[in-house]
């Protein structure tokens, strides 16, 4: 239908009026490019008309964005150099190891899961690549030229360098360690096509991560990310991908039937709150996170944190430790709740 409709406009209306309307749009696309004024009058339309915005960010702080935009791996470099120490690295890679170990540990005692769909799920999570920090291979911008005078232009030719890069990559084999975010990204990302997680360097800082800080404290904090972010290769989503990134599925009816049902009952516990009166959560909606935080991702913390200190339980619920000691006390209580929540599957006839 959309393109019946433009194709009549294009029939019906005068070239003069195309030209005004693309030309419009092209001015608008590049207003933050322009001059002052185009900038300024794009901001009070977008901005504060229909956004509400007081007032536009510093320039300098626009010209940050750009250039990140432009140049992520270039600045991501220099943020690593500064902010992200050999030593840090090594101990994430560390917890991520323990973590992993754990994780493994909960899929070989789900008595529910079949040996057939147990080794697909131990091959999934044996096969996982995990980034942290910076990528393996630095992004070559050798190609892209730049010139301190043109930021017009800059835009243009980053435009066509990166679609470049793109089409490159077609007919090649997927490329597990490629990074889908820069280093100084503060979040973090799972990667049902890869199989694969991407841990930036920004994330791996205070207040979520402190080299120098006990280990408890890490665990209870990036730790939880970390689990969270590996769980979400086995939630309602993640779980359709086998172990190569394939749109598969590699689980057993019966098994998969459990699980679902298991998921429905998780969606049916959050429909039932309602944060405001006469709204209620969409469980469906919020499924996913629900299953990589509530079941998972917080649990294999745990387990790995323990495990890495020989079994010694996190310190109680005050001081300094408040939150690794929360953890522990939301552990307990989840696992109190699922035994209630989700009947054992029926023993095979």
């Amino acid at each position: 239908m959309a393109v019946t409709g433009i194709s009549a406009l294009v029939g019906n209306q005068p070239l003069d009026v195309w030209k005004e309307y693309l030309t419009f749009h092209a001015i608008e696309r590049a207003s933050g490019l322009l001059p002052k004024p185009f900038a300024t009058e794009l901001f009070k339309f977008y901005g504060t008309t229909v956004n509400g915005i007081p007032q536009q960010s510093d320039r300098w702080k626009r010209a940050v964005s750009n250039t990140n935009a432009a140049l992520g791996d270039a600045v991501g470099k220099l943020y690593v150099k500064q902010y992200f120490p050999p030593e840090a690295k090594a101990k994430i890679q560390a917890m991520v190891k323990n973590i992993i170990a754990a994780f493994g540990k909960r899929i070989d005692n789900l008595t529910w899961m079949t040996p057939a769909t147990r080794a697909k799920a131990k091959a999934k999570l044996g096969t996982l690549y995990v980034g942290v920090g910076y990528p393996e291979h630095w992004r070559d911008y050798s190609g892209l030229k730049v010139l301190r005078d043109d930021p017009l232009g800059n835009a243009a030719r980053s435009s066509l360098f990166d679609y470049q890069w793109t089409v490159a990559k077609l007919s090649q084999p997927v490329d597990k360690t490629e990074w889908w975010m820069t280093p100084q990204t503060v979040n973090a990302l799972n990667l049902p096509i890869q199989n694969g997680l991407n841990f930036p360097a920004a994330i791996l800082n205070p207040p979520f991560f402190d080299p120098k800080a006990d280990e408890v404290e890490n665990y209870g904090s990036i730790g939880a990310v970390i689990g969270h972010e590996i769980s979400h290769s086995f939630d309602d989503q993640g779980s359709q991908f086998d172990a190569y990134g394939r749109l598969l599925n590699w689980w057993t009816p019966q098994d998969l039937e459990h699980f679902r049902a298991s998921a429905d009952r998780l969606a049916a516990e959050f429909d039932a709150y309602e944060p405001l009166p006469g709204m209620h959560v969409n469980g469906k909606l919020t499924l996913s996170e629900n299953i990589a935080r509530r079941w998972l991702g917080y649990r294999a913390a745990y387990d790995a944190y323990r495990a890495a200190n020989g079994g010694k339980s996190t310190p109680n619920a005050t001081g300094p430790h408040r939150r690794p000691a929360l953890l522990h006390c939301l552990c307990a209580e989840l696992a109190e709740q699922d035994a209630a929540r989700v009947p054992p599957r029926p023993a095979d006839d």
